[in-house]
Formats: structure tokens, sequence, C-alpha cells
């Protein structure tokens, strides 16, 4: 149940009194799309080991998190030496008998980094070791600077780069009966942020800019005359 005592669905695993436990869960076939970087958010909840009796040695408390590139969607199939580790995932908040009791739940919020990502898509891969976990949601997604508009001028969506520290430069097309002054400009930055606007258009001889566009001058004064009436 989760904090509103809503049902939720989970993949559970508890095999804290074996020895040299090695679980794997995989995900379906996952398009990278346009991205070239994603990012993995996982929501989960993870066994205090101290709270857990007669387990000294054989309880952990992390889970690792794996991926592989591949442009098959189908028939493939799961060798774990294939895949590639991205990380140790750890809590930050574990529970207790005494939260089951109560019936708290103490999510986890974890987000990773995967890429550069050249194939079609990828495959998500989890390996528990021993913990006492439940892995309530995983969600991919990635960041692009949205189309936009900015001094009369459109912006197309556009990818950052997979190195967070450079920035994607972007021309931008002048709206109809608009023509450059300066080239227009915006940067995409990493986080999908549009930065450092240069650069305008304005609009050509003979109209005039209203809302963001270029209208003839008649037009222009007979939509003021109908904002006026309306």
């Amino acid at each position: 149940m989760d904090e509103h005592n809503r049902p939720i669905h989970t993949f559970q695993v508890c095999h804290v009194m074996e020895p040299n436990q090695n679980n794997w869960l995989r995900s379906n076939w996952i398009s990278r799309e346009a991205a070239q970087k994603v990012f993995v958010e996982l929501r989960f909840t993870l066994r205090d080991c101290n709270s857990i009796p007669w387990v000294s040695g054989t309880c952990k408390e992390t889970f690792n998190l794996f991926y592989m590139e591949t442009d098959e969607s189908h028939a493939i199939k799961f060798k774990p030496a294939q895949y590639t580790k991205i990380d140790t995932i750890a809590a930050d908040e574990s529970f207790t008998q005494m939260d089951l009791g109560d019936r708290i739940l103490k999510l986890n919020t974890e987000v990773r980094e995967v890429g550069p990502i050249a194939r079609k898509g990828f495959y998500l891969a989890f390996q528990d070791i021993g913990a006492c976990i439940a892995l309530v949601s995983v969600r991919v997604y990635y960041k692009k600077c949205p189309f936009t508009f900015r001094n009369l001028a459109t912006f197309p969506d556009t990818i950052p780069r997979v190195d967070s520290s450079s920035l994607v430069e972007v021309r931008g097309a002048c709206v109809k009966n608009a023509e450059e002054r300066d080239t227009p400009k915006l940067y995409c930055g990493a986080d999908g942020d549009w930065l450092v606007p240069l650069g305008r258009c304005v609009c050509s001889l003979g109209y005039e800019e209203l809302d963001g566009t270029c209208l003839a001058l008649a037009e222009k004064r007979g939509a003021r005359v109908r904002d006026t009436s309306g």
C-alpha cells in the first residue's frame, strides 16, 4: 500500500537468509527515440538488515543497475555478461519491522544517467545480491529543448549533447513576412533549457509586428478595430 493506503504493484525479493544471491529482473526493450542520453528514475523500498534477526553476513542493503544496448526488440536471450553496470543503488531510508506494523512506506528515489546510447534501444536489468527490496516504479526519460518562438523566429525541438558541459547552437527561422536583422540563435543546454538568445528577425517593409506575427499594415489596423469593438 502507498502512503494514501492505495494498492500498488511492485517487484519484490527478500532472499536474505541464504548467501551468494544472484537474482535478476530485466525490463522490456526500450526505444531510445531521439535521445543520446537517458535518465532512469527508480523508486523503491529497502529493509534495514539490522531489523531482521539471524541474517548477519547474508543480508545486503544495495542492488545493482545494468543496461544493454541493442537494435533488436525481441528474441534476445538474457545473458548477464552482456550487460554494462550503471551503478550500485543504495537507499537513503530503509524500513524496519516496526514500520511494517505501522504501514509506513519509506520510498527512495534515485536517478542515474545512461549514455551515450547509439543503438536503436536498450534493456535495463536489476541485480539483487541478497537485499530485501521492493521496486515500486521505473521511469525512463530524456531531456530536450522544446520547440519555441523568440524574437520573431522559431526554433525546433533540439536534443542536448551527451557532454553536459557543451551547448548546442541552433539557428532560428524567421516567421512569415519577417527577415533576419542579425542571425537569430539560441543555445540548447544539457537540462533542456534554451539559453543565450542572440540576434533577431524583424518584420519586412510594409509589415508590422503584432502578437509575435508580422501583419500587413492594413491588416494590423483592421485587427486593432476588431479588438476595440470586442
